[in-house]
């Protein structure tokens, strides 16, 4: 009778467990939007604050820009008609715009709405230098024909119009937000609209009206988690549909890799276009001596760092620009060797008696960069301990950015993703300094940087980069980047490939040329 009566607890405890999984299938199956997930809160979605890569990643599905670049890295109008007509002077740039496209509120698009959001994007974009250093005035020719006046030519200015940063705004919605940052609302003109926003979730839907090709899928939810084992889990119980590779640690990089070589489920892959680099306070001792920083950059095993910290799923980096916008392999920072360390350092009157204490700073809500400190820390301990002795200090991004500028950090490890695919897009954000005194920069980027350091040289190759186009500005950015590895103010680390897996039931993701999915691509297969 106890056997009976078991045997039939047994079964009523399967049937529940039956009814739970079939209804839990059921919601899976139910499911009409396509599921996103990325790590951390976006608090804002305007295009002029947007700095992250998961805002402009959705900002990319609500917004459109002037221009696009392709995989081949040639330019291609997007919301302009045509390719920009420039003078022969150079200082004028005539953009005709396309015809019948409207904003998500109905409002037509026009030059008079692309010049309206161009002028708020120079007047409180976060990035505004960009534009600020080059336009001298935006005129509207013409209802659909935009003339942009420069301050001086500029070849980098045609690359720079297909940032997601410049998409147009509605002018009708934006009129209270001249002056000031719209977080909560998005009006442009995209192939979805904002449904909804919370700093958690934000969910899009197709702009029914959209001027291009429609989006394969019913809408987006993206969903932003707190950690990298939240999105790990959520992928693997098929919580979401797709997750983007920030911030997943390396380790679940791998098993996610792994599950797409046993077929269960599906990834894609874009161009690398995020560096890892480690940026030395140089207007101080002792890193202001050239020959420590120097000695510094030959200490650093990239290969074994790779291997440890990312499985080498991060390439080895010696430059602070991505390849494939070069069109070469050219790394002018130098290799590992310890011994050419060691020597550089004795020079200084260190080693034995005297070892070179670096602290070193990590973003800690970034794993990668643990990893990264603490195995550098025990490589040091290994080749070079009578030399150089690093502490390390842990501390939340957020805080890491809004003290760079005051120099609170004499060596700390950080990443940077170009605005638009360009060369100039990682150089000047880094070099580029308006007041040098002593090759110490004083005003520039290089101090919001963390660096302060400046080069005149630099500074001259720089500007003569926008009069020059093709074979001949490369090589004028490639002097730029010899003579900043010779500064040694920066240690180029690694270069990290945008990724993406989905469920089997959902398409491989796909990537633009700005390492963004192109999320109206994503289709239930």
């Amino acid at each position: 009778m106890l056997k009976l009566n078991y045997i039939k607890n047994i079964f009523r405890f399967s049937g529940l467990l039956l009814i739970i999984f079939q209804l839990s299938c059921a919601q899976y199956k139910k499911r009409e939007n396509i599921i996103v997930a990325s790590a951390g809160k976006i608090e804002s979605l305007d295009p002029a604050q947007a700095n992250t890569l998961r805002t402009l990643q959705i900002l990319s599905a609500l917004g459109d820009t002037l221009y696009k670049i392709d995989k081949e890295g040639n330019l291609l109008p997007s919301l302009a008609k045509e390719l920009p007509k420039v003078s022969k002077n150079g200082l004028l740039i005539d953009i005709p715009l396309k015809e019948n496209i409207y904003f998500h509120d109905g409002s037509i698009f026009n030059a008079e709405a692309m010049a309206f959001s161009l002028n708020r994007f120079m007047k409180i974009g976060t990035l505004n230098y960009l534009l600020n250093e080059k336009i001298e005035d935006i005129e509207v020719k013409d209802e659909f024909l935009l003339r942009i006046k420069l301050k001086k030519p500029s070849s980098s200015l045609k690359s720079l119009l297909t940032s997601v940063n410049l998409t147009p705004v509605s002018p009708n919605a934006y009129s209270n937000y001249k002056d000031n940052f719209n977080n909560k609302t998005f009006i442009g003109t995209g192939p979805y609209f904002l449904e909804s926003f919370r700093a958690s979730q934000q969910i899009i839907k197709p702009f029914k009206n959209y001027w291009g090709e429609k989006p394969l899928n019913k809408g987006i939810d993206f969903i932003n988690y707190n950690n990298s084992s939240t999105l790990f889990g959520a992928i693997k119980t098929k919580e979401v549909d797709v997750l983007i590779s920030n911030s997943i640690d390396d380790m679940q990089r791998l098993t996610l890799n792994n599950m797409v070589n046993k077929g269960k489920i599906n990834s894609g892959e874009g161009d690398p276009i995020e560096i890892g680099y480690i940026t030395f306070k140089s207007n101080e001792s002792p890193l202001k001596n050239r020959k420590i920083r120097e000695a510094l950059s030959y200490s650093i095993d990239r290969e074994l760092i790779s291997q440890q910290v990312s499985f080498g799923t991060r390439e080895p980096l010696r430059s602070i620009v991505p390849p494939q916008l070069k069109k070469n392999e050219f790394s002018p920072w130098p290799k590992y060797n310890p011994n050419i360390s060691r020597s550089l350092l004795k020079e200084e009157g260190y080693c034995e008696t005297d070892i070179l204490s670096i602290p070193l700073t990590f973003r800690s809500n970034v794993p990668a960069d643990k990893l990264l400190a603490l195995t550098w820390k025990d490589q040091i301990k290994r080749d070079l301990s009578n030399c150089i002795e690093i502490t390390l200090n842990g501390i939340e991004s957020t805080t890491v950015y809004k003290q760079l500028s005051e120099g609170a950090f004499e060596a700390v490890i950080l990443d940077w993703t170009g605005a638009y695919p360009d060369p100039e897009a990682y150089l000047t954000p880094l070099l580029s300094c308006n007041e040098i005194n002593n090759k110490s920069c004083l005003k520039g980027e290089a101090v919001f940087s963390g660096s302060f350091w400046g080069d005149n040289e630099i500074q001259e190759l720089l500007e003569k980069s926008e009069e020059l186009e093709g074979e001949s500005r490369l090589k004028n950015l490639i002097k730029v980047e010899q003579l900043a590895a010779q500064g040694s103010a920066y240690l180029p680390i690694w270069l990290v490939n945008p990724k993406a897996w989905s469920l089997k039931d959902i398409s491989q993701p796909e990537f633009s040329s700005d390492g963004l999915i192109i999320l109206k691509n994503l289709k239930r297969n």
